[in-house]
């Protein structure tokens, strides 16, 4: 007996469009309550609504995704779950943008093996990929570093007060709680942070 259809969806941070994989599970005709989707972002991978939809499948029914890194983050992970799915809970799984992943229609000995086959490869085509861009970026950083180029938010102006408060504590007529408090800032600031700061303009 066909169950039903799912179709589960991953976007690796907030700011990732997920409109291409929302459009390949429209184009298979899967129901909106039907479909899970997780943002997250590269350091975790908690996945509430993967793990929802776990809770709603049962055997024969059937789990799109728009690729084979979608099942997870890495080559043993993908693996995992693959045998999860497809051995433990007794659900087929259509990698859509490579539909010779498609246990439903290939059950048979052969179709079983190929898809195996065809699953490692990927799995492992995508960890790599995955790995593979980190370097670069990671070589594209060092060279830009090496350049001058610098990384995150530019340093904070001094307020236009401090030079005042400073000659002000230095020549002691005020103490360093006021010149903080002029400022706007801690004590610790004003002494460790802003004072080299200054000195070293």
């Amino acid at each position: 007996m066909t169950g039903k259809t799912y179709g589960y969806i991953r976007v690796s941070s907030k700011d990732q469009n997920e409109d291409r994989q929302v459009m390949a599970m429209e184009k298979h005709a899967i129901e909106k309550d039907n479909i899970y989707m997780d943002k997250q972002s590269g350091k975790d991978f908690h996945r509430p609504q993967y793990r929802a939809m776990l809770r709603r499948l049962r055997p024969g029914d059937l789990v799109c995704i728009a690729s084979i890194d979608r099942l997870g983050r890495n080559y043993e992970e993908i693996q995992r779950q693959w045998r999860l799915l497809t051995k433990e809970m007794n659900v087929d799984i259509l990698v859509l943008n490579m539909p010779l992943l498609n246990t439903r229609q290939n059950k048979d000995l052969l179709g079983t093996f190929i898809a195996d086959l065809v699953l490692q490869i990927l799995s492992f085509a995508a960890q790599n990929e995955r790995e593979n861009i980190r370097q670069r970026q990671a070589e594209g950083i060092a060279a830009a570093r090496k350049k001058g180029v610098r990384f995150g938010r530019p340093p904070m102006p001094l307020p236009k007060e401090f030079p005042m408060a400073l000659r002000l504590w230095t020549e002691g007529k005020i103490t360093l709680a006021h010149a903080a408090r002029m400022c706007n800032m801690a004590e610790s600031s004003f002494r460790y942070r802003a004072i080299p700061k200054h000195n070293s303009q």
